[in-house]
């Protein structure tokens, strides 16, 4: 089933829209924008993702957007990776800050103009500082968190517990030989846009990153109450699993939605990243 245009809210997005982008999904990395605010290497990255009815993620998605679909289902991720090099506006990367632990939960959409994107329902990381200046900045859901990422040969294992509440996840796999993207595979990773609320207005981040160099891997642990935290029903079912070593992403200028988008130059694939070791973000 297809349920989309009746969660419309704010700017109207009309069914014939949300069709004809529900049964394709282009992967190609779009242009560089013309400001890039901030960079970043998402590495050591796990996905964790389950199906889910659009009736139960619509609500809590930004107005204006709905929610994207793959096979009449969308779907909702947890991801946990070591965030590297964080640099903003061209700076260098401060040392200590610009290198923490994250794990998110997120959703996908698209919008009134068929831009297609991930939405944060919460982002936890371990440094403070980044926290703050990211919610205060871009107004996504970051949350300080106690945090580490132990690697034993070919297993990770991510702990996550918050500083305040109970929520925590615990998330342990083994990692196998690279994979080729299936279709679904680039609709839950090939991702050229965040949509967030600011101030109660609706934004679109152009994102550009590499395409994501894919590995298998097997569930072998998962305690988790980030996903209910929330406020969505309990995952159901085994997710899909995939590991990344990692790759360079740059964000642009939020625009509000409905503001042309301003492009640079074509994007340049880069080499992707390794592997690492362990890290304590505590």
């Amino acid at each position: 089933m297809l349920l989309v245009a009746p969660y419309a809210r704010g700017m109207a997005v009309d069914a014939a829209t949300a069709l004809e982008f529900a049964g394709t999904y282009d992967p190609t990395p779009g242009p560089v924008p013309a400001r890039v605010v901030m960079s970043q290497r998402w590495t050591q990255l796990t996905y964790l993702h389950w199906p889910y009815d659009p009736a139960a993620v619509a609500p809590l998605l930004p107005a204006g957007t709905v929610p994207d679909t793959f096979g009449g289902v969308t779907w909702i991720g947890l991801i946990a990776f070591w965030m590297r090099d964080v640099r903003v506006l061209g700076s260098a990367p401060v040392p200590y800050l610009s290198s923490f632990l994250e794990t998110n939960v997120r959703a996908y959409a698209v919008d009134g103009e068929g831009r297609r994107s991930v939405v944060f329902f919460s982002l936890d990381a371990s440094r403070l500082l980044p926290v703050a200046v990211a919610r205060a900045s871009y107004r996504i859901p970051y949350i300080w968190s106690s945090m580490r990422l132990l690697a034993s040969g070919r297993e990770l294992t991510y702990l996550t517990r918050r500083r305040v509440g109970p929520a925590a996840s615990r998330i342990t796999v083994r990692i196998g030989a690279p994979v080729t993207a299936t279709p679904l595979d680039h609709f839950l990773t090939a991702r050229w846009g965040l949509h967030s609320r600011w101030y109660g207005i609706t934004t679109y981040v152009p994102i550009i990153h590499e395409p994501w160099p894919l590995l298998s891997a097997e569930l072998l642990e998962l305690d988790d109450s980030l996903v209910v935290a929330a406020g969505l029903p309990a995952p159901s079912g085994p997710p899909r699993v995939l590991c990344s070593p990692g790759v360079r992403v740059r964000l642009g200028t939020p625009q509000r939605l409905g503001t042309p988008q301003r492009l640079g130059t074509p994007q340049r694939l880069g080499t992707p990243q390794r592997l690492g070791t362990t890290a304590d973000g505590r």
